[in-house]
C-alpha cells in the first residue's frame, strides 16, 4: 500500500509537468510579461486589428493582458498620462502632446500610415473652401491637439480664411461630428478616417484632406512606454514586427482587410471608452467596403517614419499652442526595431 502511494505521489507531479509542457497555452498567454495595448476607434490601427483578429500576438509569444479602444486620440492621450498602458496605436500629434505636456515617457517605435484625415461637407451648402467662412455655416472639428484641428489651422492659413472659423468650430468626437452632419446640425466636419469615408458613403463630399494640406503628413504611430524598451526589448521588437506584418497584409489583401477591420471595429464598439459615445456609434454603420476604400484611398499604410516630418509636426504643435515649446524629434523616436 505504501509503495502504491509513493508511486502515485511521484506520478501525479510528473503528469502535471508533462501536461504543462505539451498542452497548448490559453489564447492570451505568452512567454513574456503581460502587456496592455490600446488603440483609437479608427482604421488607423488596422494593422493591430488584423493582428488581433488572427491571434498573432499569442502566436508570437506576446502575453496581451488587454486590448482597449478609445473614441478619440485625445482620450487615449489622457489614458497614457494616467499610466497602465504599455503600448498604443495613436495619432502622432496626441502622442507629442502626451510626451511634452504630461511628460509621459513614451517612444515612437514605428509608424502605421500617412494622412488619414478629411473635411466632409454638405454639398448643397458648401461648394468651395471659401464657403466655410460664409455667415451661418456650422463647422465641426475634433478638439485642439488633434490632427484634424491642426489641419484646420493649416486650412485657415493656406486659404486666408477668417480666423473665426477656428474659434467658432464646434468641438466634438468623430462619431458625433458625423451624426451632426447626418442630422443637419453641422454643414462641415473635419474628422479622422474612417469617418470621412463613412460620410462620403452617405452622400457628403470631401472638400479637402490631409494630403492636400500637409504633404507626407505622418498619421498614426506605435508608441511604447520607455520602461518596456528598457526591460523587455524583445516585446517591442515583436510588436513592431507584427505592425509591419499587418501593414503588409493590408497591401496584399485589401478586400479581406476591409472585412476584418470592419468586424473588429463593430465588436469593439461595445466596450468603447468613454462608454457614453457608444450610443452615438449605434446610429452609424462601419461596413467592409467603406473600410477598404479608406485603407486604399485615404491612407498610405507604411511602418516607415521620416524623422524630419516628426520634427516638423513638433514645431507646428508648438506654433499653434498645443505644446509650450518644440523639442528635438530624437527625444521621442526610437526606430532601431524597424531595422532589425
Amino acid at each position: 500500500m505504501k509503495k502504491r502511494q509513493c508511486l502515485t505521489q511521484l506520478t501525479i507531479p510528473l503528469l502535471m509537468a508533462m501536461c504543462l509542457f505539451l498542452c497548448p497555452s490559453p489564447v492570451f498567454s505568452g512567454t513574456t510579461r503581460p502587456i496592455n495595448l490600446a488603440v483609437e476607434f479608427v482604421d488607423h490601427a488596422a494593422c493591430a486589428h488584423i493582428a488581433n483578429h488572427f491571434n498573432w500576438y499569442a502566436q508570437t509569444g506576446l502575453n496581451v493582458n488587454s486590448f482597449d479602444s478609445y473614441a478619440t486620440g485625445m482620450g487615449l492621450s489622457a489614458a497614457l498620462a494616467k499610466g497602465g498602458i504599455d503600448a498604443a496605436y495613436i495619432c502622432l500629434l496626441p502622442a507629442i502632446n502626451s510626451y511634452a505636456n504630461a511628460h509621459v515617457p513614451l517612444k515612437v517605435v514605428a509608424g502605421t500610415h500617412l494622412y488619414g484625415y478629411g473635411l466632409i461637407v454638405n454639398p448643397e451648402k458648401i461648394k468651395t473652401v471659401k464657403d466655410l467662412a460664409s455667415p451661418g455655416i456650422r463647422l465641426g472639428c475634433t478638439r485642439e491637439g488633434s490632427p484634424p484641428a491642426a489641419l484646420l489651422h493649416k486650412l485657415q492659413a493656406a486659404y486666408d480664411l477668417d480666423p473665426k472659423i477656428i474659434t467658432n468650430a464646434r468641438r466634438m468626437p468623430p462619431p458625433k461630428l458625423l451624426l451632426g452632419l447626418k442630422t443637419g446640425q453641422l454643414d462641415a466636419a473635419f474628422m479622422p478616417e474612417q469617418f470621412p469615408s463613412m460620410g462620403q458613403a452617405d452622400g457628403f463630399q470631401e472638400l479637402i484632406n490631409a494630403r492636400d494640406l500637409w504633404p507626407n503628413m505622418q498619421g498614426s504611430v506605435l508608441v511604447v512606454h520607455e520602461n518596456l524598451i528598457k526591460e523587455n526589448p524583445d516585446v517591442v521588437k515583436k510588436l513592431v514586427g507584427l505592425t509591419q506584418r499587418g501593414i503588409q497584409y493590408i497591401h496584399d489583401n485589401p478586400e479581406q482587410a476591409g472585412i476584418i477591420v470592419a468586424q473588429e471595429l463593430n465588436v469593439m464598439e461595445r466596450d468603447l471608452s468613454p462608454v457614453k459615445l457608444a450610443g452615438s456609434l449605434k446610429q452609424l454603420k462601419v461596413t467592409p467596403d467603406v473600410i477598404q476604400r479608406s485603407l486604399e484611398d485615404k491612407l498610405v499604410n507604411t511602418a516607415s517614419i521620416n524623422p524630419e516630418m516628426v520634427q516638423e509636426m513638433i514645431n507646428y504643435a508648438a506654433k499653434i499652442g498645443n505644446i509650450k515649446k518644440p523639442f528635438p524629434a530624437e527625444e521621442i523616436l526610437d526606430l532601431r526595431f524597424l531595422h532589425e
